[in-house]
């Protein structure tokens, strides 16, 4: 499941590729299967072993391009261990709620992207978030938790404060939003609720079918419900200074 789409979000192969803050490796995955070189970054290093035996059985399994490279490796999201202007891509997905020093993030990820690079961001939506906390407070106060909710609006000036120029914007997986409230409603961690397990069949089922008919809805619903909010942006060329260079001549 895909929260970056990309033909919003284009990907040439030998694309140099950071996902930040991983997870699972959804998105990075996708880019490996389109030709990318990828670094998946994670400080959770469970997680990141999990991201590296995939990486392999892809590889094994003839699922990547020739050329496409996968390196799973645990890392800092305030400090990456990368020099700058080191990615053509960075993607960070459902990570920055999670973290205080939202801007320090955004700025190391500016410092490793190419000039010309391209970057998603995505966060969860404001609406559907706001009644997740509102319904549970196990939700969201819990350790390593969302400590906070992004108004698109927010979220974009501080893309624009840290030097990108959004070019961009959509929203997500409206069918997850009830399946969240639901959660909420009867516990986090409950999920023997005859509700959540009804919905959660629903949606393994539309995501391993992905029937015509959810999809119609969930494109429909996206607008008005949809989980999650995604950028896109861009990070300028520098000017070109006058009196060096071709200007100088």
């Amino acid at each position: 499941m895909l929260t970056v789409d990309f033909s919003r979000f284009p990907l040439a192969p030998g694309d140099r590729v950071l996902d930040l803050g991983c997870g699972a490796g959804r998105h990075a995955f996708e880019c490996y299967r389109r030709g990318a070189q990828v670094v998946a970054l994670d400080r959770n290093a469970e997680e990141i072993r999990e991201v590296a035996k995939w990486f392999a059985a892809m590889k094994e399994a003839g699922e990547a391009p020739e050329g496409a490279t996968a390196t799973a490796m645990e890392g800092d999201a305030l400090a990456l261990p990368f020099p700058d202007e080191s990615f053509d891509v960075v993607i960070i997905s459902e990570v920055m709620e999670h973290i205080p020093d939202d801007k320090g993030v955004l700025a190391e990820m500016v410092r490793v992207l190419k000039p010309g690079g391209r970057i998603a961001v995505t966060v969860p939506r404001y609406g559907p978030e706001k009644v997740c906390w509102t319904l549970s407070d196990a939700y969201h106060e819990v350790e390593g938790g969302h400590i906070r909710i992004y108004k698109a609006d927010e979220l974009l000036e501080k893309i624009r404060e840290a030097g990108l120029e959004p070019y961009g914007t959509h929203h997500a997986h409206a069918l997850h939003s009830p399946y969240w409230w639901l959660k909420c409603a009867f516990g986090v961690d409950n999920d023997k609720a005859l509700p959540v397990r009804a919905y959660h069949k629903l949606l393994v089922w539309d995501i391993m079918k992905k029937p015509l008919a959810t999809r119609v809805a969930e494109q429909a619903l996206n607008p008005l419900i949809g989980k999650s909010f995604v950028a896109y942006a861009t990070k300028p060329h520098l000017p070109r200074l006058s009196g060096t260079g071709a200007d100088a001549q």
